[in-house]
């Protein structure tokens, strides 16, 4: 896969950036890049901080970085000030691009040494675990992006690949849209996700496209009969960042949206399963096959490798494979294995059933809260869920629905009633705790941290 360089001039039309000014954006790239390699002529690249709000300027100055081999950390430019001092604390940049007002900004750092010894150039950082309150990043590289780009269009069997963007361009989920588009040569159409909500849609040809959601947004487009119209034009609507819902699914599928359902994350560099669009209008539901630049295996607590339909331990082994946290590399170069746990059916798809540290044992029994949120969503009478399990001195834990109920009369009593007849007792949960709002992030995924701390103040005050 071409270079950083080498791919600038696969983008020969000035139409390539949908929404914005091609030229200038080779304008912004050509002038940092020049002043990124003067300053490395005079020793190590300098560790930059990318957090331009804007779009042109976030992805020409990625770019810049990428061609002068800096090692350059994504960061979002909306995080309080615990995040970024958390930021500053471990990068300590040399310049930051972005944040405010400030565009251009040199630090004089005394930390010229190489971030990490004998790695591939350039570096490319992106962040992860923000939802927890603990900001990481996961190192990768121009081979690790291009390799889940590869893998992606050899597994779609097309040449070129035109994205649809309203995703976050420092998140993996927005960065290897592009990504796709840039190494492929093809077209980007990028628009924020509130200016589609408006209906304020580019004029583009929707069956040319890949567009990638997370499920609250899929939801909230799904509720708009105009936008539902305009979302079955995509030639595929890939779907990631959280778990999807069984009902949300079969909406999708009511209404003839090419659905792909995909499972990845940021340290594989976005999705190494997929399911295709036609696997998904009839019928099937999994995460899809593995794509070809990566292999998973299921495996025992022992390490030992399950057959199929045995669930287990998920563990990776993907050429996108991040190369450990910044600024320590992972001693296993080439297996990953993960927190969720799930199986491989007979015909090669790979199932997620629950994340391994979500698993909840009351009275004995294992629980993955998915299964639950599930039937609760199906009920239609919560627009939000979360289950969550707290310690109990008769049970081991006690299970907590925390939910936003879809009207002010939906008591947890008449949900409780439509989940008999769908759920065992004992995965019906003990303790309903009504909210406004459920704490995820941009991505959808939720704050469980938060959440236990939400169940338990309201469950002090209901002691007292």
């Amino acid at each position: 896969m071409e270079r950083p360089l080498d791919c600038l001039n696969l983008l020969a039309q000035d139409d390539w950036l949908i929404g914005y000014n091609s030229r200038q954006f080779n304008q912004i790239f050509e002038e940092l890049y020049l002043k990124l390699t003067q300053i490395s002529a005079c020793g190590t690249p300098p560790k930059i901080i990318l957090a331009e709000r804007e779009p042109l300027r976030f992805l020409a100055s990625f770019i810049a970085a990428c061609a002068a081999n800096c090692p350059v950390f994504l960061c979002n430019p909306d995080w309080g000030t615990q995040e970024w001092q958390q930021a500053f604390d471990l990068v300590q940049p040399n310049i930051i691009l972005g944040i405010g007002n400030r565009q251009w900004e040199i630090r004089n750092n005394d930390n010229s040494q190489c971030p990490i010894p004998n790695a591939p150039c350039p570096l490319i950082m992106i962040p992860t675990g923000g939802s927890s309150g603990q900001i990481k990043f996961a190192i990768h590289t121009w081979e690790t992006l291009t390799a889940s780009v590869q893998g992606f269009t050899e597994y779609f069997q097309i040449k070129q690949v035109n994205s649809f963007c309203v995703l976050p361009l420092y998140h993996v989920s927005g960065l290897m849209q592009f990504m796709r588009s840039f190494a492929t040569g093809g077209k980007l159409a990028i628009q924020p996700f509130k200016a589609v909500e408006y209906s304020q849609i580019f004029n583009i040809k929707q069956s040319e496209f890949f567009i990638s959601l997370v499920p609250t947004q899929l939801q909230r487009l799904l509720q708009n009969p105009e936008l539902t119209e305009w979302l079955s034009q995509f030639n595929t609507v890939l779907l990631g960042g959280a778990p999807a819902w069984n009902e949300l699914l079969e909406k999708a599928r009511f209404h003839c949206i090419r659905l792909a359902p995909t499972y990845g994350m940021t340290e594989t560099a976005s999705q190494i399963a997929t399911l295709k669009p036609d696997d998904f209008l009839c019928g099937k539901i999994s995460s899809g096959q593995i794509l070809p630049h990566a292999k998973v295996t299921i495996r025992n607590q022992q390490g030992k490798i399950l057959n199929p339909n045995q669930i287990g331990n998920i563990t990776i082994h993907a050429e996108s494979l991040s190369l450990g946290y910044y600024p320590i590399t992972r001693e296993n170069q080439t297996d990953f294995q993960v927190d969720d746990l799930g199986f491989l059916d007979e015909q090669g798809h790979l199932n997620i059933v629950g994340r391994n540290s979500d698993k909840i044992i009351t009275g004995g029994e294992n629980i993955y809260p998915a299964e639950i949120e599930s039937a609760i969503q199906a009920t239609q009478m919560v627009a939000d869920i979360c289950v969550i399990g707290i310690p109990d001195k008769h049970w081991g834990e006690a299970l907590i629905a925390i939910y936003i109920p879809k009207r002010s009369d939906t008591s947890a009593l008449k949900i409780q009633t439509l989940l008999k007849d769908k759920l065992s007792k004992f995965k019906i949960p003990k303790y309903w705790i009504p909210q406004q709002s459920l704490p995820r992030n941009s991505q959808g995924k939720i704050n469980r941290q938060q959440l236990q701390q939400i169940a338990t103040e309201f469950l002090q005050n209901s002691i007292t």
